[in-house]
Parts: C-alpha cells; sequence; structure tokens
C-alpha cells in the first residue's frame, strides 16, 4: 500500500511539474535564436550589455531550469506564470473574458510586467537581465498551443497518447516529441525557419498581445479536436502539425525579436 502511494505521489508530481514547461529546451532555443537573428542594431547592441558575449539561447530555458532551485527565491515563477487554462471552443469576446478573468498570474499578464522592467534602465542590471531571461522564455510559452489548454487536464498533460508506440502525453508531445522528431539542432531549426521578406515579417509581427494569444488558443482547439484520448500517434499526425507548429515558433521569434527591439 505504501508502494502505491509513493508511485501515484510520484505521478502527480510530475504531472504537476510538465503542466508549465513548454517546448522543451530545443524549442525554446529555436525561438530564441530567431528573435537574436532579426533583432536591430540597436536592441543588440544594448542586450549585449545586459548578457555579455552569450547567444539569446543560453538564457531561453533559465525560467524552467528554476523549477529545481529550492532556496524559495522563484517560487512564484514557475507556476501559471507559464500558461493560461481556460475552456476551449469559446468565441473571441468570451475568450477575452476568460483571460481577463484567470484568478493567477499567467503567461499574458506577466509579459508586460517583464517588458516594463526590462525598459527600465534605472534598474539594476541584474534584476533587468533576469526579467529578460523571463520574457525570452514566456514569448516562446504564449506560442505553445498546449499551454492555452483546459484547466481541467491541464493543457493535455492528463491527455495520454502514443507517439511512435511510446507512452506520452499531449502536453509533452507539444513540448518536444514533435520538434525532436525533426532532428535539427536549434540553429538549424532557426536557418530553415527564418526565411521571409521584410514585408511577411512584419505582418507576423502585427497585432497585440491579446490577438497573438488567441491565434495559439484557435490552434490549441484543433489540437484537442484531433487528438483523442488513447490516440495511436506517428508519421500522420507530424505530416498534419508540423507545418503549424514551426509557424508558431517562427511567430515566437519574430514576435519575441519585436519585443525586445522596443524595450532594448
Amino acid at each position: 500500500m505504501k508502494f502505491v502511494k509513493a508511485v501515484l505521489l510520484f505521478v502527480c508530481l510530475n504531472v504537476s511539474a510538465e503542466s508549465v514547461f513548454a517546448w522543451g529546451t530545443t524549442g525554446h532555443r529555436v525561438i530564441a535564436e530567431v528573435a537574436e537573428r532579426n533583432l536591430s542594431k540597436k536592441a543588440r547592441k544594448h542586450l549585449h550589455r545586459l548578457i555579455g558575449k552569450e547567444k539569446l539561447a543560453y538564457w531561453a530555458n533559465w525560467a524552467d531550469f528554476l523549477k529545481s532551485d529550492t532556496t524559495g527565491k522563484w517560487d512564484h515563477t514557475t507556476g501559471s506564470w507559464h500558461y493560461i487554462n481556460i475552456p476551449q471552443n469559446l468565441p473571441r469576446p468570451q475568450f477575452e473574458q476568460a483571460v481577463a478573468a484567470f484568478p493567477q498570474q499567467s503567461v499574458y499578464t506577466q509579459i508586460p510586467y517583464l517588458k516594463s522592467k526590462v525598459a527600465t534602465k534605472s534598474l539594476p542590471a541584474q534584476e533587468r537581465k533576469d526579467a529578460l531571461a523571463f520574457l525570452v522564455h514566456m514569448v516562446a510559452d504564449m506560442h505553445q498551443p498546449m499551454h492555452v489548454g483546459r484547466p481541467e487536464d491541464l493543457g493535455g498533460n492528463k491527455v495520454q497518447v502514443n507517439w511512435f508506440g511510446k507512452p506520452t502525453n499531449l502536453h509533452t508531445l507539444w513540448d518536444s516529441e514533435l520538434i525532436d522528431f525533426q532532428k535539427w539542432s536549434y540553429t538549424e531549426y532557426a536557418t530553415i525557419l527564418d526565411t521571409k521578406s521584410a514585408t511577411e515579417k512584419k505582418n507576423i509581427q502585427q497585432g497585440l498581445l491579446i490577438d497573438w494569444l488567441y491565434e495559439s488558443y484557435t490552434l490549441t482547439n484543433e489540437v484537442y479536436a484531433r487528438t483523442p484520448f488513447g490516440a495511436n500517434l506517428s508519421y500522420d499526425y507530424n505530416y498534419i502539425f508540423v507545418d503549424k507548429m514551426n509557424a508558431q515558433l517562427y511567430r515566437g521569434g519574430l514576435r519575441l525579436a519585436k519585443i525586445l527591439n522596443e524595450v532594448l
């Protein structure tokens, strides 16, 4: 009986932890790399003043790594900062109402907060650097569709599926399994994605934060509709969603570049 309880506790803890991860290390680095390649000269100059010669991708996963911190300093950042789980298939007005009514700090509320911290040059450099690392991560999180998922299944964490015969869940599938299946390094991935014209890039960067969030939410609805519980997924699922996943990665990178160009 003690063994069973221990196993259940382990599963619960891992489901809870998984619910706040997004894109996995590769996806976050792809978005950061795309963003860095699209910075203005001014923004690039100020970025290097904050992080030195390190690549932006180096800091892309820092906000997730903090979940292993034992000091308690970052506990307030490791939960709902990374997502906003709301009911699915809502019309746009009801969607916006649900976002506004979300009872916790979320990826939607924290991005403006982090932007203001990075932009405030009177703050200590380390505080701005920390805010920058969070901002890089949260903009990416917002473009992972399962971070705008259903509350009842923790953004797909409770939706069990099989990926090429391997048991996993819908959230993990979109975090890492689909991306890792492409077999690209993060720099190769960024190079493959970053091929749009200046006009096309500008069009992708248009809109407000709520527009970008709704775009992710719309994809989330499609993902849920086409990924039933217990589904056996493989090549056909990749065929259906790879272009949409790549579009989200690229949008995240270009929009992060836009934000950094504004605040740096």
